[in-house]
């Protein structure tokens, strides 16, 4: 590593007093195409006209674009509509089931109230065979209330 800076590793400019302007600097009057002249009002007022235009354009179409959208891609749309709120309902009972968890006593307390159901239940319908036919037919008229008497 040569602390000492030597001159063939930086280009030199065209001019030697760098306080001179250059031919490469904006807003001179050169002949090199890769240059922009200088913008004028008139100019810039129409170009802000064509742009505003444009944008004008765009919005206008803008409700016959999404409306053809939608109607093509209703469905999938649906679908994905769907997935999501399925997605974020499932997020959300699970935040709530977790919040009730940490309440204290709470998660025992159920617990010992869905033992306690339960135990009635089987007393109730499962253990003689009377009212396992009883719970039977109710769960029948059950079912045909929801999906419909079977004609036979």
């Amino acid at each position: 590593m040569d602390p000492e800076v030597k001159e063939s590793e930086f280009p030199t400019a065209s001019s030697p007093n760098p306080a001179e302007p250059n031919s490469t600097t904006i807003g001179s009057n050169s002949d090199d195409p890769l240059l922009l002249p200088p913008a004028t009002s008139s100019q810039s007022s129409e170009q802000l006209k064509q742009i505003g235009e444009r944008i004008y354009t765009f919005l206008s179409g803008l409700p016959n674009y999404l409306s053809d959208f939608f109607g093509e891609y209703k469905r999938p749309l649906i679908t994905l509509g769907l997935i999501f709120a399925g997605v974020l309902t499932v997020k959300m009972t699970l935040a709530l089931l977790d919040a009730v968890d940490d309440i204290p006593l709470l998660a025992p307390s159920l617990e010992l109230i869905g033992f306690g159901y339960t135990i009635w239940f089987v007393y109730r319908y499962l253990l003689r065979a009377s009212n396992r036919q009883e719970l039977a037919k109710e769960v029948e008229e059950l079912k045909d209330q929801i999906v419909g008497k079977l004609q036979k």
